[in-house]
């Protein structure tokens, strides 16, 4: 019996190292993707009329920008684990993970209401759209490497490119798909002229916010909402009735 409770407790603490190595993995690329994507948004705007990012207007976007993307990265993951929220409110030592759609969200109104209380008009999202696509794929390779500790992996498939995460299952590798969907898209709207300002950063929030809604059904759904969708397909569902018709007025409205 001894000898049976000093096993299982080495397995629970191997398990435990293993989750935080996992999570500092995660954390280390998710952080690369936001300085890279930081970066790479800093030396597009570098030579525009409006300035460097640390300019009067711009410095008021970039505040509201990062605590928009903040509190929407954690509003919606709790929204998709309400058994975490839960858990939090009964005061048990868990922390909220992260929401890649929540942060896209909560940085757009962010940013409204930062154009709203200094009074800009001018659309500002074009040059963030390359910047968001690398660093969204840097992140889903954090995703990937964590693996089962990481709440972003597939559904078992039988498909040859299934991928075993450890528990001798092989499944989508989503972080993969993710990878492949959203560079191409980036690329291709950095590469696209539109006529009319903004059109291209809302065409790259409206694509990928039917591209999760439509890729969760590849995920397990911890817990499961009306219509058994996950908590994230109902804000992408939300988010595109909302948005897609901004989205198509850009496209139609001349410049």
């Amino acid at each position: 019996m001894v000898r049976s409770d000093a096993v299982a407790a080495a397995q629970a603490q191997a398990l435990t190292l293993a989750a935080a190595s996992a999570a500092w993995v995660h954390s280390a690329f998710a952080w690369a993707g936001m300085a890279l994507g930081a970066a790479m948004w800093r030396a597009a705007i570098r030579h525009q009329p409006s300035g460097g990012a640390l300019a009067p207007g711009n410095f008021a976007l970039v505040v509201g920008l990062l605590m928009g993307a903040a509190l929407g990265n954690k509003a919606v993951f709790l929204l998709e684990r309400p058994d975490v929220a839960l858990a939090m409110w009964q005061g048990q030592p868990v922390w909220p993970g992260q929401s890649i759609v929540g942060g896209l969200l909560g940085g757009l109104i962010g940013v409204e209401i930062a154009k709203a209380l200094t009074r800009q008009s001018r659309s500002t999202g074009d040059a963030m759209v390359w910047p968001i696509a690398v660093g969204l794929a840097l992140g889903r390779v954090g995703c990937f490497l964590a693996g089962l500790h990481d709440d972003t992996y597939g559904t078992p498939t039988s498909l040859p490119w299934g991928v075993d995460f450890g528990d001798g299952i092989p499944r989508h590798p989503t972080q993969l798909y993710e990878i492949a969907v959203v560079l191409p898209l980036g690329w291709a709207l950095r590469r696209t002229p539109f006529r009319t300002p903004g059109a291209a950063f809302k065409v790259f929030l409206s694509s990928y916010l039917a591209w999760r809604f439509a890729v969760e059904f590849l995920k397990p759904v911890p817990v499961a909402w009306p219509l058994g969708l996950s908590g994230i397909q109902w804000t992408c569902l939300v988010a595109l009735i909302v948005y897609l018709p901004l989205t198509l007025r850009a496209l139609r409205t001349p410049p």
